[in-house]
């Protein structure tokens, strides 16, 4: 029987464990912290990422490695490499951790970005603001995610500000300004790539956030006809040129027609839950049967499907499940300020149906503020 190693043991390894269980497949997870919620499916060291003793015992009892999150330090990666297949490459984990080398790639590809600047101290910082101009954005070019490393500079009194709040970081993750983008949509295009290199995609997904954390996800997304094709090709540019095996996600910022890369996950992702029931194979599987070199599952739709992200605590789950379309998801995570501890996906037949179970829903959990915007595309 086959073993897969994952390198972090989160909700995505939790979700990765289950759907592979009809595969028939084991898993081993390696975390460093003891009540990770995928424990509760899937036997788990525990330990330091970067504790060669515990890497080479985990390579030892597992076929092949992969990560359900992007910071896992990439030079673990290289070296358990050396002793056991890991997918993603470690190349391609190292350049995802790096907003400097992300956004260079994209700009290689010939990918839209936003303008930026690497910034090494506070005097560059000043120069490259003269140059971009405000509003605009800092950020570490490491360890962020979920609006977390981040700080919005929108006029002169908060330059300073900024640089308090994330200036000592250049000496650690480093800095990198872009550029504020004025999206109209932000789009998450979720892919595979197998072993042989076959690329597949799903539906075009639109994604609403509250706080920098992911809200609601609408998929297929509506009115894609312009861009959809130049998305697709983005993301396989990109996967080609990491000679990527496995799930990814690549975020887009639609502004006045145009596509621009915000970045791109090497993994599975929040946006792409909604295919454990609204699509054919699920993001999970198909990154297990990626990464196992096996023949990758079809992407197709089934139907349309709303995510909804539980953050903090989880509602009533009643009114999801009254739904015929509703499937919850609960992540078995404690409660906690800004903490995923679950989804729901709403899935119908048409767009008018769901826009009827979402009204319902988001009415009965006191949530239509968080199902507004998705209505607003559906109706």
């Amino acid at each position: 029987m086959t073993t897969v190693g994952i390198l972090g043991g989160g909700q995505l390894a939790r979700m990765m464990a289950i759907s592979g269980a009809p595969l028939g497949l084991r898993f081993l997870l390696l975390d460093n912290v003891a009540d990770a919620c995928a424990g509760q499916f899937a036997p788990m060291l525990v330990g330091d990422y970067r504790d060669e003793s515990i890497l080479a015992e985990f390579a030892d009892k597992v076929d092949v490695a992969t990560f359900d999150f992007e910071n896992v330090p990439a030079e673990s990666a290289h070296w358990l490499s050396s002793k056991v297949a890991v997918f993603p490459n470690p190349n391609a984990l190292a350049v995802s951790q790096d907003r400097l080398a992300e956004k260079n790639l994209f700009r290689q590809l010939g990918i839209g970005v936003p303008e930026f600047r690497d910034i090494p101290d506070f005097e560059n910082l000043q120069s490259a603001i003269a140059e971009i101009g405000m509003p605009c954005i800092l950020k570490t070019r490491r360890l962020g995610y979920d609006g977390k490393g981040q700080y919005r500079i929108k006029t002169e009194a908060d330059i300073a500000a900024a640089w308090t709040a994330l200036g000592a970081q250049t000496l650690t993750v480093g800095l990198i300004l872009e550029a504020f983008v004025p999206f109209e949509r932000e789009i998450s295009v979720v892919a595979v790539r197998g072993r042989d290199g076959e690329f597949r995609h799903w539906a075009l997904t639109e994604n609403w956030h509250e706080q920098g954390v992911l809200s609601a996800s609408l998929a297929p997304a509506t009115d894609t006809a312009a861009f959809e094709a130049e998305a697709i090709a983005c993301a396989r540019k990109v996967a080609e040129a990491l000679d990527y095996v496995g799930v990814f996600a690549l975020e887009l910022f639609l502004c006045d027609g145009r596509l621009m890369a915000n970045e791109m996950a090497p993994r599975v992702h929040n946006s792409g839950h909604w295919t454990i029931e609204g699509a054919e194979t699920s993001q999970f599987q198909n990154h297990l049967r990626a990464v196992l070199g096996l023949p990758l599952g079809s992407t197709r739709s089934v139907g349309v499907s709303c995510m909804l992200n539980w953050i903090g605590a989880l509602p009533d789950a009643g009114p999801v499940l009254n739904e015929t379309g509703g499937h919850w998801h609960d992540y078995g995570k404690s409660p906690r300020a800004g903490r995923k501890v679950g989804h729901a996906t709403l899935r119908e037949e048409s767009a008018v149906a769901l826009a009827e179970t979402l009204a319902r829903v988001g009415e009965a959990l006191l949530r239509e503020a968080q199902v507004a915007q998705v209505l607003s595309r559906l109706r």
